[in-house]
């Protein structure tokens, strides 16, 4: 690199921040964390670029995902054709199992810039495939990541042990997750072998100069006001939660749950921090609280339809929520949601119906009226209103580049940004058809008096919303069909019958001094009675129930005629027939593209099409931030920016929130910043080496024990599979010796005739399920003296194999928190399962016993987390000798392999370790021959040689091995005729 360090490099960071960082970076080691959408990315390539071009460096980039990997190499792509550097050589990426140890060593020789998955680098750095000295430096993406336990952490850990020149920076812009915890941010720089953080926050002085000059981008606030049924569905809904989460604080008074708040619950990663929370108490949960924080997310969801999608879209979706938490025909086990029984969920349900349609009573069914609806259904349809302001804004743009075209270098093309692909499509055929509109009539028929090219100057979402109705009757019926078909017996009419509808048309009350005779419920202390509908005793949440004929005459009311009926469906398959017909290039000038949010993959939609007028239908900071940074890297291009929420909306409080809680985590780290010690790490390669090896003397030699003293460290072969968890990290922390191989058989080798397989709780189960734990744990006898299984929980979940229920009661076993949902619900892969059940005979429980009794040489080994498992492999190396990874890699393949010397085959045969020379199948058959127990296998498959042997021997030849009684049965067995006695 000193050849070419003078050499002169094009970057494209044209602002003062970008240009100061940069600087930083190339400087000294450091932990940069920026706020999001200030360009990331575009920083890590401009650095890689700078190290490409010097043309004789090994870069290794760490923690990049596919697309950004594609980011990264198209942004060097470019970088290349504008330097026109020769020694630049792109971005590699290691990814796939399928690049060899051949080809990945080439790879490695030739140097360059590359992306290697962290599984497949931690095994070429222990395998020296890769030696860490010939490394340039390591750069570490998505920092916020790394933990103590990760494969992050550990390689960073290796390249530090072997290499101390090369440089190491690490990059995050997720500033959120270094507040939890005790000191994260000195943890976090201890993980990553850095002395010195980076912050910079929107509001650092240098970020604000560059973003708040004189190339501002003009934003224009559009405050856009709920309709009046939005407001109380989202009232209700958030009653709900605030319900809920009062009761998850009640339930749960030992936590700390300072931030169960209802501003908190509008984030994504509430239920997923709820639940980290509750995980090392899960197996104690009530089935209540587990519900609870399932219902969480469903709540959030119904939110988000309410304020992004139609309104046919939400009932559709409640409809799901009533289905999921309905019992079948007959059946008296529910888990219907504590939420659904409060008054604010039958506000959310009647509401939401009413905004798309409604019936229409007379007064004389009013008084005998035994559903929600009268005689016949009248369509409602209420549209969003953000869709209205869309179509203002759209007319408004249409008129502004007319009158003002354009004199800069951006084009006249809209660019509307949403958070999803669904937004996106819903937008789309809200543009194609809102100038389409259709007369009513008197008689309640359409009347095609719009043709299909006639446009009507107000815009309106009628074409649309009556399509997606038609849909969603059409579906409701499909639903309602599979039911009849999936449950056709039922008991009686009156029995319910969920996915006809959406809430309950009658009142919930509590019940009067009496319970339903078919399940008897315990109220303790002063807790209010359980809520029951009033029609009987077998009552549930139930759903409205529109009669076949108010269908009927709904959709004939939606049946499309004239423009609705010439109207193309849209085509999700396209065989691209015709494609000079209906396809072609259109000028960016006349475009309106619709684009979901996609992180930095945003600025090249703004790159690429330069647009001057940008929509965002829904409030994003991070991408407010890439347009600022798109305006202010461009002195010739102007941009206008539409800014839409809906005011007093959960959108708004969402989006402050956001905002708020990224300036909090900076504050945070600039506070603990600036009170951090310094951390000194030790070299112990500059040890004294007798010194070193004075340490590893074992002064213990008392009671018999052995004097042990080796200058090597202790060695633990361990499978390539293996590195997806944390326990070789730990084990390489605890100075063991880490050699990755493939095994055939076990998973860690700690000694020549100790092996261990590890299972964790999910694999367990799988194992025991599908009976591969037999053949693994039956290889393992058949070639180690000591063979283990080790049954790993995780460290952050509860530690327990107590069954704290019976099996008429659903509840959490030692294995209930894998086979279990957060809502308490078996899952599929396990639903109905025995292995849940502790009382049956195929349960977990039972069928450990039964391996345990099937192979008594195997050991079995409960470890609460990889820390623990750590300290056991400590415990279980020590007075033994170090494996040979040749051996145990040959172990279970058709490989020759010496045996032990003859010596100890006394010693092995009265250990009972014999089994491992001598073949499975006639040990199997002696097992069904009368008389042979256990003991009497041993001693026959030792003194004789074959099966025939064994049925030529006679009474007399027995004796002395087995006994006469036995021997009596074995002969007896053996020439036994094998026609019936009388036969001919």
């Amino acid at each position: 690199m000193s050849d070419n360090s003078n050499l002169l490099v094009k970057l494209s960071l044209p602002l003062q921040y970008q240009q100061d960082l940069f600087n930083e970076l190339r400087a000294e080691d450091e932990l940069v964390i920026l706020a999001r959408g200030l360009g990331l990315l575009r920083l890590v390539a401009n650095l890689l670029h700078a190290y490409d071009a010097a043309g004789n460096n090994l870069v290794l980039v760490v923690g990049a995902d596919d697309r950004e990997n594609e980011w990264i190499g198209e942004a060097l792509a470019e970088h290349h054709a504008i330097s026109k550097t020769s020694n630049s050589r792109g971005l590699k990426v290691i990814n796939t199992d399928r690049a060899g140890v051949p080809m990945r060593e080439r790879i490695y020789q030739q140097g360059g810039i590359l992306s290697v998955t962290s599984r497949i680098l931690v095994v070429d750095l222990l395998s020296k495939l890769l030696d860490p000295e010939k490394v340039s430096g390591m750069l570490i993406l998505h920092a916020e990541k790394v933990m103590a336990t990760s494969i992050e952490a550990f390689i960073i850990r290796i390249y530090r042990q072997y290499n101390k020149v090369g440089f190491l920076k690490s990059f995050s812009d997720s500033p959120e997750p270094f507040m939890t915890g005790f000191a994260p941010l000195a943890t976090m720089m201890r993980n990553l072998f850095l002395r010195k953080p980076s912050l910079w926050p929107r509001f650092h002085v240098t970020v604000a100069e560059s973003l708040e000059g004189r190339k501002r981008a003009e934003v224009i606030e559009l405050e856009v006001p709920m309709s009046d049924k939005m407001k109380e569905i989202q009232s209700a809904v958030l009653e709900c939660v605030e319900t809920s989460i009062s009761e998850l604080r009640k339930s749960n008074p030992g936590l700390d749950v300072e931030d169960w708040t209802v501003d908190s619950a509008l984030h994504r990663n509430f239920d997923v921090t709820i639940r980290r929370q509750l995980d090392p108490i899960w197996h104690r949960v009530t089935f209540r609280t587990r519900q609870i924080a399932s219902d969480l997310r469903v709540l959030r969801t119904i939110l988000q339809f309410l304020l992004t999608y139609d309104a046919v879209s939400l009932v559709m979706y409640l409809d799901t929520v009533i289905a999921a938490h309905s019992a079948p025909p007959g059946s008296t086990r529910h888990n219907y949601s504590p939420w659904l029984f409060l008054d604010a969920a039958h506000v959310l349900f009647q509401t939401a119906r009413s905004r798309v349609y409604r019936g229409k009573i007379t007064s004389e069914e009013l008084p005998s009226m035994s559903t929600s609806f009268g005689a016949s259904l009248q369509p409602i349809l209420e549209e969003q209103p953000k869709w209205a302001v869309l179509s203002d804004i759209l007319q408004e743009i249409e008129q502004d580049s007319y009158l003002n075209p354009i004199r800069d270098d951006s084009s006249s093309a809209i660019l509307i940004m949403c958070s999803d692909q669904r937004t996106c499509r819903q937008l789309r055929e809200y543009l194609e058809t809102m100038h389409l509109k259709l007369d009513q009539s008197g008689d309640g028929t359409d009347s095609a008096s719009n043709e299909l090219g006639e446009f009507d100057s107000r815009p309106s979402a009628e074409l649309m919303m009556r399509r997606k109705l038609r849909e969603y009757l059409n579906w409701k019926r499909n639903f309602s069909r599979v039911n009849e078909n999936l449950y056709s017996s039922r008991p009686s009419p009156s029995e319910v019958q969920f996915g006809r509808g959406l809430n309950s048309s009658r009142p919930l009350v509590p019940a009067q001094n009496r319970a339903p005779p078919n399940k008897r419920r315990r109220v303790r202390g002063g807790g209010a009675a359980p809520f029951v509908a009033v029609d009987g005793p077998g009552s549930t949440v139930q759903a409205d129930v529109e009669q076949p004929n108010q269908v009927s005459e709904l959709m004939e009311q939606l049946r499309p005629s004239g423009a609705e009926a010439n109207l193309k469906e849209d085509v999700l398959v396209d065989d691209l027939e015709d494609t000079e017909d209906y396809y072609e290039l259109y000028e960016m000038d006349d475009l309106i593209m619709i684009h979901p949010y996609d992180g930095d993959m945003d600025e090249h939609i703004l790159e690429e099409s330069r647009p001057r007028y940008i929509i965002m239908y829904e409030p994003d900071a991070s991408f407010i931030r890439r347009v600022e940074v798109y305006r202010s890297s461009h002195v010739d291009r102007n941009v206008r920016v539409y800014f839409m929420y809906y005011g007093g909306s959960v959108e708004e409080q969402r989006y402050l929130s956001t905002i708020r809680r990224e300036n909090d985590a900076f504050a945070h780290l600039i506070k603990e910043k600036g009170s951090m010690s310094i951390t000194l790490s030790h070299d112990r390669s500059l040890e004294d080496p007798q010194e070193q090896f004075l340490r590893t003397v074992n002064t213990r030699i008392a009671g018999g024990g052995k004097l042990a003293a080796t200058a090597a460290p202790p060695t633990v072969v361990i499978d390539v599979r293996e590195f997806r968890s944390a326990l070789p990290s730990l084990l390489h922390g605890r100075s063991m010796a880490v050699i990755p191989c493939q095994l055939t058989v076990g998973d860690y080798v700690l000694a020549p005739g100790l092996c261990v397989e590890r299972k964790s709780v999910r694999d367990l189960i799988s194992s025991l399920k599908n009976g591969r734990l037999y053949n693994q744990v039956e290889t393992m006898l058949q070639h180690y003296q000591s063979p283990l299984l080790l049954i790993e929980f995780d460290q952050n979940k509860s530690f327990t194999f107590d069954a704290f229920t019976t099996a008429s009661t659903p509840g959490p076993s030692f294995f209930s928190d894998y086979t279990l949902s957060s809502s308490g619900v078996p899952t599929t892969s396990f639903s109905g399962s025995s292995l849940i059940n502790p009382s049956s005979p195929k349960s977990a429980q039972h069928l450990l016993v039964l391996l345990t009794l099937a192979f008594p040489r195997l050991k079995i080994i409960w470890s609460s987390s990889p820390y623990q498992t750590a300290e056991i492999f400590a415990e279980l190396k020590k007075n033994n000798p170090e494996p040979d990874p040749l051996r145990a890699v040959q172990i279970g393949l058709d490989l020759t392999i010496p045996m032990a010397s003859s010596n100890t085959g006394d010693v092995m045969a009265a250990a009972g370790i014999e089994h491992r020379i001598f073949n499975q199948l006639p040990q199997d058959m002696l097992r069904a021959v009368p008389g042979v127990t256990p003991k009497v296998l041993e001693r026959l498959i030792i003194e004789t040689g074959s099966i025939h042997e064994i049925a030529n021997m006679n009474v007399e030849a027995l004796d002395p091995l087995v006994g006469k009684e036995a021997a009596q049965k074995i002969v007896r067995f053996f020439k036994k005729s094998v026609f019936e006695e009388g036969g001919s």
